[in-house]
């Protein structure tokens, strides 16, 4: 009788010792939850810059052929739409990055977990694209940047 007395005491110490230990784990900081979040953000964060305009090596790599891909689909539509709508895809996809790497900015540096704008990130983000394809453009239209062959102005008549 003594001895199961003594286990029941032992299990109930048992009982009261893991969740002490399981919230003193949480409290140091390993928690999976918190840890595949950063992990997310991190791959957020790194695909964001390879399709933002901070990364000065991406359009051709990324931009461009994303771009290009998207103006071929709406030029299945009208032949016509293959500049404008590529365009539009590198301006779309340079929103998507900067998006991207604000989202992943946030879950990797953010502690706690806070409602997200999504109106005030989107605005923020077509306005910091939008101000650099005006200064891309400003660029090209002051022949600070070459673009040959590029509109076919600078094909020779035969």
């Amino acid at each position: 009788m003594k001895n199961s007395h003594n286990t029941t005491e032992e299990l109930s110490l048992t009982n009261q010792i893991i969740p002490e230990q399981l919230s003193d784990a949480d409290q140091q900081g390993f928690n999976i939850k918190a840890i595949l979040k950063k992990l997310r953000g991190g791959l957020f964060f790194i695909i964001g810059y390879l399709l933002s305009p901070l990364c000065w090596w991406n359009d051709l790599f990324f931009n461009l052929p994303v771009a290009y891909g998207f103006g071929y689909v709406c030029s299945l539509l009208s032949p016509s739409l293959l500049m404008p709508c590529s365009i539009v895809g590198y301006w779309i996809s340079n929103i998507a990055g900067i998006l991207l790497m604000q989202a992943g900015a946030i879950d990797v540096l953010q502690n706690q977990p806070q409602e997200r704008n999504l109106k005030k990130e989107l605005l923020t983000g077509l306005v910091s694209s939008t101000v650099y394809t005006l200064l891309i453009l400003a660029l090209i239209q002051f022949k600070i940047l070459d673009t040959p062959l590029l509109f076919g102005a600078n094909i020779p008549a035969k």
